[in-house]
């Protein structure tokens, strides 16, 4: 399932409330996919999430949420981290999974990256689990170009129980999806993205799933 776009928290040194809709059109699956996004801060820190639906002959076939907080205040260098991670489909369901970990992140108008390690507690595995993620933005010729991301790598090592149930295995799973905006309004940028992944959903294969894409910017 996707996570789309950068985490908006390395977009903190100058935008305050963020969120957008996007509709990709994946051509190897041969289905769209919707995301809307959401990122908002405070004193305390940000929190982010965003929903995926896929759609197989207009209907939902799948869909996939997460929620991110991140406490960090101005003195700390360092954020504290806290995610969940949930979904189901018509095959399968994802693993609700929760993340504790740090976070680091800097950035600018024009450049950012943002990062974080953590502890992660799959539900039904038996054993411990981690992940790793790296977000990024670039903004170039003005602002009307974007390359943006991000990188996981984790694991989902766990129980013969987590695998019946869930989508689970003994293999470190990647999965990258850079994309690329012409931001050809303030409100609107067309673009898409491309998905590389390395045992995503249980497959034990490598994929690399291009899309084409619409942003809506609020």
């Amino acid at each position: 399932m996707k996570k789309l776009l950068t985490i908006f928290a390395i977009l903190s040194a100058f935008a305050v409330n963020a969120q957008n809709l996007q509709l990709h059109r994946d051509f190897e699956r041969g289905h769209f996919t919707s995301t809307f996004e959401m990122f908002k801060m405070d004193k305390w820190g940000n929190t982010f999430t965003f929903v995926d639906f896929d759609y197989d002959k207009g209907n939902v076939s799948s869909a996939y949420y997460e929620i991110a907080r991140v406490l960090k205040t101005e003195k700390m260098p360092i954020g504290l981290h806290i995610e969940y991670n949930g979904g189901t489909s018509n095959q399968f369901s994802f693993a609700n999974a929760w993340i504790f970990g740090a976070n680091y992140s800097k950035g600018n108008k024009d450049w950012g990256f943002s990062t974080y390690a953590g502890y992660k507690a799959i539900k039904g595995a038996e054993k411990a689990n981690f992940q790793v993620t790296g977000t990024w933005y670039v903004n170039m010729f003005k602002g009307k170009v974007t390359f943006s991301g991000f990188a996981d790598l984790w694991t989902e090592k766990g129980s013969d129980k987590a695998i019946a149930e869930y989508v689970v295995s003994d293999d470190i799973v990647f999965l990258t999806e850079p994309q690329f905006w012409y931001n050809a309004t303030e409100n609107l940028s067309l673009g898409g993205e491309i998905e590389i992944s390395s045992n995503f959903q249980q497959t034990h294969k490598s994929y690399i799933r291009p899309t084409l894409a619409v942003k809506w910017n609020f």
